[in-house]
């Protein structure tokens, strides 16, 4: 008895270390919000089945989220007096969406557990709640991240990969948030969802020669030369709203959308995991889970940085 004690004496106290050391962790909020994941995936899982392109679109928050200056919360800010926030960054304006689930999701948390859970905890568990919404295995969310108090437009600018890169310049991008090369191809696996203006593909199915020609041809329609920038395609056009390795598929036959996809599989370094991950679903999943908790670690705000915001729009 005095053994069991002392150890869940012991499990407490580091648990308390862990949240003023800074670290996350799985059980962050199981006695101040114990309702916190289910509450979650039900408002997620209530959003997918309303629009199945929504569960792409919350994955790719928590990224753009995470990519400029850490996991933060920082891309859900608003602009106001005092803030230039990230939404209109080249990468985000009339782009990433999805800013009213979020806030529908706080909602629902706040009438749980008022001013407990951080905005950036909620992009975490939504994307992991909505990857399995559409068929993509779970992970285990690390939390105890707290808000930022301010965001960074030239960040969001500068430090989101663009669609444009090359292999290099994508492994590049991914290193600089402390990321490999191998975290970056299976993180680009999240394009199995999804889809896309046809502003970041046009010039990739008309100047260029890493594609598909017949695939090429099938977009033109939709994506006129000099028109249409915002007309959309799928990222995979065989199950745009299932979670599955149908994007490494379709890059072995030269069917990227994006050029920065079809980078991934086109002579270089990346090929072979490309290969693998077409071939063998469950590894692509197991990865994708594994580069996703590492993606959410970077650089959060823990312990007294930040704050947990009421309104995920703006600071308190």
């Amino acid at each position: 008895m005095r053994t069991r004690v002392l150890s869940a004496c012991i499990a407490l106290i580091l648990l308390c270390l862990s949240k003023v050391n800074g670290q996350l962790n799985s059980t962050y909020y199981d006695s101040t919000c114990p309702s916190l994941l289910s509450t979650v995936k039900a408002a997620v899982t209530a959003a997918v089945a309303k629009e199945k392109r929504m569960g792409a679109s919350l994955v790719r928050l928590h990224f753009h989220d995470c990519f400029v200056n850490g996991c933060d919360g920082s891309v859900l800010l608003d602009d106001s007096s005092t803030i230039t926030g990230e939404k209109t960054a080249g990468p985000n304006n009339n782009s990433l969406r999805g800013f009213d689930v979020v806030d529908t999701i706080k909602s629902k948390v706040e009438a749980v557990c008022s001013g407990v859970v951080s905005c950036a905890d909620i992009l975490a568990i939504a994307a992991r709640d909505s990857v399995i919404a559409l068929g993509g295995r779970t992970w285990t969310v690390q939390l105890g991240r707290r808000d930022s108090l301010t965001a960074s437009l030239s960040g969001a600018n500068s430090k989101i990969p663009a669609p444009t890169l090359n292999l290099s310049g994508l492994i590049s991008a991914f290193t600089a948030q402390g990321l490999s090369a191998k975290d970056m191809i299976v993180l680009s696996g999240a394009h199995t969802i999804g889809q896309a203006r046809c502003t970041t593909f046009r010039s990739h199915i008309y100047n260029e020669t890493n594609i598909l020609s017949s695939f090429a041809t099938s977009l033109k329609a939709n994506c006129p030369f000099s028109s249409g920038d915002d007309n959309l395609s799928p990222l995979d056009l065989q199950t745009p709203t299932t979670f599955d390795n149908k994007y490494y598929i379709n890059l072995k036959s030269q069917k990227g959308l994006l050029h920065s996809d079809q980078e991934l599989f086109n002579g270089g370094s990346a090929d072979s995991q490309v290969t693998t991950y077409s071939n063998n679903q469950a590894t692509f999943f197991s990865d994708f889970a594994t580069s996703m908790v590492k993606m959410g670690n970077i650089n959060p705000l823990t312990g007294s940085s930040g704050e947990v915001r009421t309104n995920c729009r703006k600071p308190n």
